[in-house]
């Protein structure tokens, strides 16, 4: 297990309720290889913070990466809703994009 990894686990068991803890541990599991369980580290996340627009992206990316074309475009229209709320147009614009490029 890696160091940022298990930083990212104390400080979640610890209860920690920044999303960014959160996000940066399923990237973590990303990173490491660990896929499938990066996606639902992600999916917990947007859960969890529904607010905290990159979760989305990187859950949609990810379930897209992995074949998971449905899953990706629910994550990527949760997103686009979530970045709608928050006014973040650069969000908007990628979360958009990749559904456009999902199939169906």
């Amino acid at each position: 297990m890696s160091k940022r990894l298990e930083l990212f686990d104390k400080l979640i068991a610890g209860g920690s309720q920044d999303p960014f803890h959160h996000y940066a541990r399923a990237m973590e599991l990303r990173s490491t290889g660990q896929a499938e369980a990066a996606l639902v580290s992600f999916a917990a996340a947007c859960a969890q913070f529904p607010d905290y627009v990159p979760s989305y992206l990187m859950a949609a990316q990810l379930a897209q990466e992995l074949g998971q074309p449905a899953l990706a475009r629910t994550h990527a229209s949760a997103g686009v809703a979530a970045a709608t709320r928050a006014g973040n147009d650069h969000a908007l614009s990628e979360l958009t994009a990749l559904l456009d490029a999902l199939p169906g």
